[in-house]
């Protein structure tokens, strides 16, 4: 005999799935109910009158928006770099067997962890905005913030790797470092790609916060032709369109890279495969 299957739910029986298909109509009913009521009150507070929305058909208002946009982008690119660079170095500070670098680099990473991205921006600018500017008030608060978060998510990475591996690449003689860097974390950043990917996602959407230190991002533009056309409703439903569009090129691009690094680490193997059939058909 078999040994049973193990499985998180038992399979619902008729009344449960006749149950299942009336919650399901009742709670698409309510659903509905409740985007109907959303766009009554809109219409009744003169939100989707045409003229809310005509500013969005001057050439203008695009510009200033698509400026937004891009500045959403590079502040989010260039924080999205360095905070990997700063995930990887305070990773491999954790992992470290020496008490003496382990423990401040622990510390350092809980402080910056444990303090509010809005905080670290703000301090950073009121510290340092009049040499550094809104941008780099920006970029190095979520830095701060990302890197801290991303270096846990590395060094759980490189912890997963089985033993094995570090055990079979010093028997062979490469040095620590050698493993680290050739062996350990390679896997670990493929096998934590996903997590990293959506940490950077949450990266792209903290830069809004850049907003309250004057630097003029997606948000500061929305909110600035909101006041202007006194059409504050619309032009953040537009702005908030603009994000998730943002979000989803971002997550896009990450997911052809996971993709392309699956595909470099399969070829090899299948290429060896390939040829060690070849020698056994010699």
């Amino acid at each position: 005999m078999s040994a049973p299957t193990q499985v998180l739910f038992d399979e619902p029986g008729p009344k449960a799935r006749r149950n299942n298909i009336v919650f399901s109509i009742v709670s698409a009913i309510v659903l509905l109910a409740l985007v109907a009521f959303v766009i009554w009150k809109f219409a009744d507070a003169g939100q989707l009158e045409a003229e809310k929305w005509y500013p969005f058909t001057f050439s203008q208002i695009q510009l200033v928006l698509l400026e937004g946009m891009v500045a959403t982008l590079k502040v989010a690119l260039v924080a999205s770099v360095l905070a990997m660079i700063v995930g990887v170095v305070f990773a491999l500070l954790r992992l470290s067997n020496k008490t003496a670098i382990s423990l401040p680099g622990t510390i350092v990473l809980e402080f910056f962890r444990g303090v509010p991205v809005l905080l670290l921006i703000f301090a950073m600018f009121l510290i340092f905005g009049n040499s550094i500017g809104p941008f780099w008030s920006v970029v190095i608060g979520l830095t701060l913030y990302n890197g801290m978060v991303l270096a846990e998510i590395i060094r759980a990475g490189i912890l997963a790797v089985p033993t094995g591996q570090r055990e079979a690449a010093m028997a062979i003689g490469l040095r620590p470092g050698q493993v680290m860097v050739q062996v350990l974390m390679p896997q670990a950043l493929r096998a934590m790609m996903p997590t990293i990917i959506a940490q950077i996602v949450v990266l792209l959407k903290d830069s809004a916060l850049g907003f309250i230190v004057t630097y003029q991002d997606l948000l500061y533009q929305v909110n600035l032709i909101g006041r202007e056309y006194r059409n504050l409703l619309p032009t953040f439903l537009v702005g908030a369109v603009l994000f998730i569009i943002i979000n989803l090129i971002v997550a896009g691009i990450a997911r052809w890279l996971e993709k392309r690094l699956q595909r470099k680490t399969t070829a090899p193997s299948g290429a060896a495969g390939l040829s060690g059939t070849t020698g056994a058909m010699d």
